[in-house]
């Protein structure tokens, strides 16, 4: 039988990393570093890290375009006009995916990956 142990400490949530499926690990690399400013922290076969500034996202092998086209992330940054002039130049953006303010009170853009990732930049308004 299992026990069951309750502690009276609280747990502290420190980070995330989410993780996008990638049918190419090495192409998708390519594509957070060229178009999207993030840098490799490392690469594996089968799975890689990116990161810019304290944002780190995992890319993982995945052939089934659906994972992809159904994952999305929310990255909350300072400067969003900034960003979203540099990706706009670099033809990222998601066509739905304007710079905007939304109804809940943040201004937001929504990029679209290699594979068909979507990332939604946000800013308070």
């Amino acid at each position: 039988m299992t026990e069951t142990v309750k502690s009276t400490a609280k747990a502290t949530f420190k980070s995330a990393i989410p993780k996008h499926a990638a049918r190419d690990i090495p192409a998708a690399v390519e594509f957070y570093e060229k178009k999207l400013g993030f840098k490799r922290v490392f690469l594996y076969d089968g799975y890689a890290g990116v990161a810019r500034g304290a944002v780190e996202i995992h890319l993982w092998q995945c052939d089934d375009k659906y994972i992809a086209d159904n994952t999305a992330c929310r990255i909350n940054v300072e400067g969003i006009e900034a960003l979203y002039d540099e990706l706009c130049f670099q033809g990222v953006i998601h066509p739905k995916g304007a710079l905007e303010i939304k109804p809940w009170g943040l201004r937001e853009f929504t990029i679209l990956d290699l594979d068909g990732n979507a990332i939604t930049f946000s800013e308070p308004a």
